[in-house]
């Protein structure tokens, strides 16, 4: 029955394209307005709802959680340096931002923009191996963390494929960098609940969080970059150029 509806709602999309309707996710702007940019800028915020929800007509999964995969992170060096993996990963939050500033791309250039988020919570599942405050700390558990002041440089490239007679955008590279304000870990029900290794690990997250943000980070810009490509293409496909422009 799912199948069934999101086949209808596709169709509808294929003849709203067609008929030159525009859908309620997208804000035109007027091509001849004197602060374009900001138009644009206001146009991302307009469909911030509609991302944290999800669009089914066009197959766009909800943000909220924004989900990865796995990251692996090596702390502490030497033959029992201690490790975390981090798996079935979801963050909350990446929904809520506002947009700073916007760069269009010109000839050639790519564009840029600066995106700023309150607060981004991260859940994910963890195993660590090796030795922390030379106590024997291998096991798994519940990971929990709380990212504040989160700012994202976004930099990438466009296309613009023609399909059916008209023209489209396409996100061909994506960049992120990413600067956190503040950074709050744990973890739980890790150790069979030893108090022992649960507090000691639980200090070294409390007391080193940048350097864990630090390790995190690169590969964090990396996935958080091509999941949102995928997104942002998933979101464009469906969407000819000229519906951002009256």
């Amino acid at each position: 029955m799912w199948k069934i509806i999101v086949c209808l709602a596709a169709f509808q999309v294929i003849l709203a394209q067609q008929a030159g309707e525009v859908p309620d996710y997208i804000k035109p702007c007027h091509r001849d307005d004197p602060d374009l940019l900001r138009c644009f800028m206001n146009s991302l915020e307009h469909v911030k709802p509609y991302i944290a929800k999800g669009i089914p007509e066009i197959e766009l999964p909800s943000v909220e959680p924004f989900k990865m995969d796995e990251l692996g992170l090596q702390l502490t060096d030497g033959p029992q340096g201690y490790k975390i993996t981090l798996k079935n990963i979801e963050v909350f939050g990446a929904s809520n931002f506002a947009v700073k500033s916007m760069k269009l791309s010109e000839n050639g250039e790519p564009f840029k923009a600066t995106i700023f988020m309150p607060k981004l919570k991260i859940e994910a599942k963890y195993t660590s191996s090796g030795v922390l405050l030379i106590i024997p700390a291998s096991g798994g558990g519940d990971f929990h963390a709380v990212f504040e002041g989160c700012k994202a440089e976004i930099t990438g490239k466009v296309s613009t494929p023609v399909r059916n007679g008209l023209t489209y955008l396409h996100v061909d590279a994506l960049g992120i960098v990413l600067d956190m304000e503040k950074a709050s870990m744990k973890i739980s029900n890790a150790f069979r609940n030893n108090p022992i290794l649960l507090e000691a690990t639980n200090l070294f997250l409390r007391d080193n969080a940048r350097i864990v943000l630090e390790a995190m980070q690169p590969q964090m810009q990396k996935k958080l970059a091509n999941e949102f490509g995928k997104l942002a293409n998933q979101f464009l496909k469906h969407v000819p150029r000229d519906w951002f422009y009256l």
